[in-house]
């Protein structure tokens, strides 16, 4: 049997690199808030498969560590005041990553879709007609929270979460909104709020909420260096600086804290703090 000849013409050439090309995958994968077992079985999967990795500040060594030997690993954390790499041009390294790799894993911290720019990432790469894949990841609300013994919902105390930025792009103030901070059944989630507990405390009093309301304050949650600070909003700020609290932390403000005291069950490596205030002694 004759084998179909081949055509060599240059719009068959042309359809070949176009499907070549629509072949190629950016994967907006979420890591999880640190712990490496905390990641679902298709990032992990996806990790191992990936032709490049590009990651974040917050996605933690071991994590980092089950990418293959040979993989192209390409760093562009943030933290405040300094990025290795500004957004706008990490929306177009995608870009242009995927014109030379198949599967290339944007790798975030926590979940991609909660305050980590996956949306701003996915709409670039539509505009430039790059497939992508969304793979959500345990965000650091809930995660830190619950290892810290405290969960954001309980029956007859919270029956509803508000999650909330404490930073913004370039240092702008924050627009906090005070007729959702004032719902004493609405437990707080703060993400990058340690540079503004003062504003922060400042909403949520002028909101209505008693300065006696709980907080905590837990550093590094779900890694071996968790820590946790446990105070009220009128303390929170002396508190949170005598115990030399720093990020990234996860702010949880509402009567669900004081369930952290029973429900508390994670050891870390390192001896976790318990600040109490006089006032709660």
């Amino acid at each position: 049997m004759s084998l179909p000849e081949t055509d060599n013409s240059p719009s068959a050439k042309e359809n070949k690199t176009r499907s070549l090309k629509s072949n190629a995958c950016v994967y907006l994968v979420g890591a999880g808030p640190g712990d490496p077992e905390l990641l679902t079985v298709k990032a992990q999967r996806l990790i191992r498969e990936a032709d490049a990795v590009v990651y974040d500040r917050l996605v933690s060594e071991e994590i980092i560590a089950q990418i293959p030997a040979g993989v192209a690993r390409i760093y562009v954390g943030k933290a405040t005041g300094r990025h290795s790499l500004p957004q706008d041009e990490i929306n177009q390294l995608l870009v242009k990553l995927a014109k030379g790799y198949r599967h290339i894993v944007r790798l975030k911290g926590g979940d991609p879709f909660i305050f980590g720019r996956g949306s701003e990432e996915a709409a670039v790469l539509t505009q430039n007609n790059v497939r992508f894949e969304i793979v959500p990841g345990i965000t650091s609300a809930m995660a830190c929270a619950a290892y810290a013994g405290i969960p954001l919902t309980h029956r007859g105390v919270a029956d509803g979460v508000h999650i909330v930025t404490g930073h913004r792009q370039n240092d702008e103030g924050l627009e906090l909104d005070l007729g959702a901070f004032s719902d004493s059944r609405c437990t707080l989630a703060v993400y990058m709020g340690l540079a503004n507990l003062t504003p922060i405390v400042n909403a949520v009093l002028a909101a209505g909420r008693p300065a006696s309301t709980p907080v905590a304050v837990i550093e590094k949650g779900t890694t071996p260096q968790q820590r946790r600070v446990v105070t009220d909003l009128a303390h929170l700020v002396v508190d949170t600086a005598a115990a030399g609290i720093a990020p990234p932390a996860m702010v949880v403000i509402g009567d669900v804290v004081n369930l952290a005291a029973t429900l508390d069950w994670f050891e870390p490596a390192a001896e976790p703090i318990e600040q109490q205030s006089l006032s709660q002694m």
